[in-house]
């Protein structure tokens, strides 16, 4: 693999285990405000909120980590992909209910951002360079072979 790719590779690693990881620290730094901003996408039950943003949080740290550390780093790539296009079509559902969402929870309650179509297709910035990670991850285990 080129020097370039390997940079790139390196790159996209840090920026995406960073903002996941930064995304889970934001979250548990206030666990009840994003149970409180939980609640306002009104889609689940009061007792389950808990259970969901301990759930999301603790995958998240776990994920960013994962991704951070290269281990398998082409899973953890599709996983993360996996994750924020789950958030994508959370956030589009919640957006044609018509919901108004004054945070919608991307980073906790410390960078507050009101859910708008800019909101999923930031997720699927992510996914497409989860994709990209995971196509030079592939590549550099290929030639490792």
């Amino acid at each position: 693999m080129p020097f370039r790719w390997r940079h790139l590779r390196w790159i996209l690693q840090i920026l995406i285990g960073g903002i996941i990881f930064g995304s889970a620290l934001g979250k548990s730094l206030d666990a009840t405000g994003f149970v409180d901003v939980l609640e306002t996408y009104q889609a689940f039950s009061p007792s389950i909120l808990w259970p969901l943003a301990t759930i999301v949080t603790v995958g998240e740290y776990i994920l960013g980590i994962w991704i951070l550390s290269g281990y398998r780093l082409r899973m953890s790539a599709l996983v993360g992909a996996g994750m924020n296009t789950g958030y994508a079509g959370w956030m589009t559902i919640s957006l044609m209910r018509g919901l108004d969402v004054p945070n919608c929870g991307c980073f906790g309650v410390f960078f507050p951002q009101p859910l708008t179509w800019r909101s999923p297709i930031e997720d699927l910035v992510l996914v497409a360079l989860c994709g990209l990670l995971a196509k030079l991850a592939n590549a550099a285990a290929t030639t490792q072979r």
